[in-house]
């Protein structure tokens, strides 16, 4: 479908792609990866077409259609959302209804309310105006998704639906992605920069890095064995340069010396260097206790009837999407917003914060270097260089003064400055969002290794798998009860349990393998069981029901519109399908309490 032939692109003396060749096919699900600066973005940008290579060819069909998202773009500010959004369909030969169905369908899935379709876009903030930018480009169902960080503003939900999307709709995709858990989801062939070369997988991501580790081993034994060789000619050369019977074995080693092609090796990952938290104090066995917490805006109620303690040394996941209450919670344990309700901060905690705004709180007149060099304390100091590296700071990046930084650098400083801080409590507001693959590694085994609190808010799944004990939902106003490990990545968030014999009976019933080997169940524990099952067997009824009758409702005004355009239909035929995508998804949660 596009065929990319000897590929190159110089900014300065040192190449930035060398001789890069490949072939995008339709239905490819591709992965593209490397280190920050490898030549990611630019090689979208090319595919694009919006930036030349300095030499080389891309060969495309004339009628392709690509759909590009960079990390940055502009949204015009003169249309409300449905305006700008509705304008993905010019050109295209559609009845208006559809057009009105696949919009509403694809902007709520991506996170926004019916009430936004009327607002102007210069009332969005970036990262959602970076979801109608998404949901064009979408609606323009393109031969090939070029996509760059498409979740660094989604939340689970958003990036869930997203990749459902790819998965059932999208036609060819490559994509740029620090979320792990998404790109092992959507893709099937992984395209590593490295070096200025390509290496091209048709792997998953995760089996992508067995592989690459393999291959680095492999590069490094032909090094050392390349090296070996050049320090035996060159020790051949000093000893026999000035003897003449042995000028001509001379002369053919240097000319040995000069054909030998240095090997390469892969940029270093410094994903192992391990970070200790300094020593503090032992805070109280329970650092955070909410007893009925609530906040409000005026009428606008954003958390309500809160009840959870946290223990001392868990490591705890706030999860849901965003303005669901995760970050107000949070400023409600930091002291930051008045609250109604009792939240208690237990005996001598020590609290280490990180969210967006630390970043401004950074001596811009100092260099990277040294903003970490005055906080460092123990082992640490003599790796400074390495952290930094670890960051994303390597090289000279880690001598440019805090104040020339990108919003993004100084998160990322401002990480690091608190992760070498005394503290017992930590709480991370969405602390993986300025940081690549190798970084999260470092910031995940710290926080393992870590032996105070945590809570975390995130919506990285890769991230909090397999490091938090714990997990918070937080929906319409509340805050679910804690669910385990095993059902963190579910679909949709997991409901609060409204019987607590039932999740005990339950919960015995998982532990012990199968029925036969739970315990035995009192009387009114079978009798509160039973009851419970015969609620959600009438409610899967129930709805059921209520589909049915909406199906029929829908189908007969398609059949409608198929005839005449009439925009009270499509308003109605709108109002159905969303209440139609409610049900089903309150059915699939009613069906999966019956298994």
């Amino acid at each position: 479908m596009i065929s990319v032939e000897g590929l190159c692109v110089e900014f300065s003396a040192k190449p930035l792609l060398t001789d890069i060749s490949f072939v995008v096919n339709v239905r490819d699900r591709i992965a593209l990866v490397g280190k920050n600066g490898a030549g990611k973005s630019t090689l979208l940008k090319i595919l694009a077409g919006m930036q030349m290579p300095t030499s080389g060819m891309v060969s495309r069909p004339r009628e392709m259609t690509i759909g590009y998202l960079p990390q940055v773009m502009s949204v015009s500010d003169t249309r409300t959302l449905e305006e700008e959004t509705m304008l993905a369909f010019d050109g295209m030969q559609m009845e208006e209804w559809a057009k009105k169905a696949e919009m509403d369908k694809t902007l709520i899935g991506l996170g926004f309310q019916r009430e936004d379709f009327i607002r102007p876009t210069s009332e969005f903030s970036g990262g959602w105006r970076m979801r109608i930018e998404l949901a064009k480009i979408l609606l323009q169902k393109p031969d090939l998704l070029l996509l760059d960080e498409p979740t660094n503003h989604l939340d689970i939900g958003s990036i869930q639906w997203l990749e459902s999307f790819i998965q059932n709709s999208a036609k060819a995709v490559m994509v740029v992605s620090h979320d792990r858990a998404f790109i092992n989801n959507i893709t099937s062939r992984t395209i590593e920069i490295t070096c200025g070369r390509i290496n091209d997988y048709k792997v998953k991501y995760d089996e992508y890095v067995k592989l690459r580790d393999e291959r680095r081993e492999q590069q490094i034994r032909a090094y050392e064995n390349q090296q070996k060789e050049i320090a035996d000619i060159k020790e051949f050369v000093e000893k026999f340069r000035y003897k003449p019977t042995k000028s001509n074995q001379v002369q053919s080693r240097l000319k040995q010396l000069e054909k030998i092609v240095p090997i390469e090796i892969d940029q270093v990952d410094t994903a192992m260097l391990r970070l200790k938290f300094p020593p503090c104090q032992r805070s109280g066995d329970y650092p955070v206790i909410c007893d009925e917490v609530e906040k409000s805006y005026g009428e606008h109620n954003i958390i309500r009837n809160v009840n959870l303690t946290i223990k001392r040394g868990e490591k705890v996941a706030f999860m849901g999407n965003n303005g669901e209450g995760k970050t107000t919670l949070v400023k409600c344990i930091m002291g930051e917003i008045p609250f109604e309700g009792n939240l208690k901060i237990g005996h001598n905690v020590q609290i280490g914060y990180f969210a967006q705004n630390q970043a401004q709180l950074l001596d811009g007149n100092i260099t990277v270097f040294d903003t970490i060099d005055r906080v460092a304390t123990g082992p640490i100091r003599l790796k400074i260089r390495d952290l930094l590296g670890a960051f994303m700071f390597g090289g000279e990046a880690s001598d440019k003064f805090v104040k020339v930084l990108s919003g993004g650098e100084r998160s990322r400083l401002a990480m690091i400055k608190l992760l070498l801080q005394p503290v017992n409590l930590l709480i991370l507001d969405e602390p993986t969002n300025h940081l690549d693959m190798q970084s999260k590694d470092v910031l995940k085994n710290a926080i393992k290794d870590f032996d105070g609190t945590a809570i975390i808010v995130s919506h990285d799944r890769a991230f909090l798998e397999g490091l938090v004990d714990k997990v918070y939902v937080f929906k319409d106003h509340k805050v679910f009860e804690p669910i385990e490990r095993s059902t963190l990545f579910q679909k949709e968030p997991p409901r609060p349990v409204a019987d607590n014999q039932a999740k005990e009976a339950k919960t015995a019933q998982n532990e012990n393998g199968s029925k036969e080997n739970a315990p035995t169940l009192t009387y009114q524990q079978q009798k509160e069981l039973a009851k419970a099952k015969s609620r959600a067997e009438k409610a899967v009824k129930a709805c059921e029901e209520k589909i049915e009758k909406l199906e029929t409702e829908i189908a007969e005004i398609e059949a409608t519109l198929a005839e005449k355009n009439d925009m009270q239909l499509v308003e109605k035929y709108s109002k159905l399908q969303a209440e139609l995508d409610t049900l089903m998804t309150e059915w699939e949660r009613l069906s999966e309490s019956l298994s």
